[in-house]
């Protein structure tokens, strides 16, 4: 079951939820066909992860600011929010295979927590596991990027995927997120 936001009640419903559990807005509106196609998918998705996620609904006709502010050029347009920041994102109807793997994207285990698993695994970069399990993202991130610089060719790419899904965790516009993304940027090319 999803629930319908305004303007208004999307700080509560969206933003701040999003802290507890990932939020998924379906921006919509009643005249769009692949809206009403895509809503039941949506809707079957979230029921099934029950507790996982939320489901809210956006009318863009009757929330013109929402989709301004969101940049939502076309409709239907699905974002995911974690931590007060769109996180994942999609446009269209897409086949429900699909969105199964979108919401279990936000509901499997989080990249940090798949990037401590990945490491432990490997018996590498304890330090950065032990920043990630101490919940140092800025230490974790500092870490890996410099290992990032310093690996080379597959390794380098593997370790550039880990801090990537880092990245996601937090959100683009995350000041960590700018500020490694940069340091990243610049040290590789």
């Amino acid at each position: 079951m999803s629930v319908d936001v305004t303007t208004d009640s999307f700080e509560v419903e969206v933003v701040e939820r999003s802290h507890e559990l990932p939020v998924v807005v379906d921006f919509w509106a009643e005249w769009c066909g692949p809206c009403r196609m895509l809503g039941p998918v949506l809707e079957r998705e979230a029921e099934e992860r029950a507790g996982q996620v939320v489901l809210v609904k956006v009318d863009t006709d009757a929330n013109p600011e929402l989709s301004n502010r969101y940049q939502v050029q076309g409709i239907p347009a699905v974002k995911a929010f974690r931590n007060g920041e769109v996180v994942s994102e999609f446009v269209g109807a897409y086949p429900p295979a699909v969105v199964r793997q979108f919401f279990d994207g936000l509901t499997g285990p989080s990249a940090a927590e798949r990037t401590v698993a990945e490491l432990r695994e490997a018996d590498e970069l304890l330090d950065v596991v032990a920043a990630l399990e101490a919940d140092d993202m800025e230490r974790a991130l500092s870490l890996l990027c410099d290992a990032v610089v310093a690996a080379e060719d597959s390794e380098r790419e593997r370790l550039l995927i880990l801090t990537i899904g880092l990245f996601g965790d937090l959100g683009s516009e995350h000041p960590l997120t700018q500020k490694y993304r940069r340091q990243l940027a610049a040290a590789l090319y």
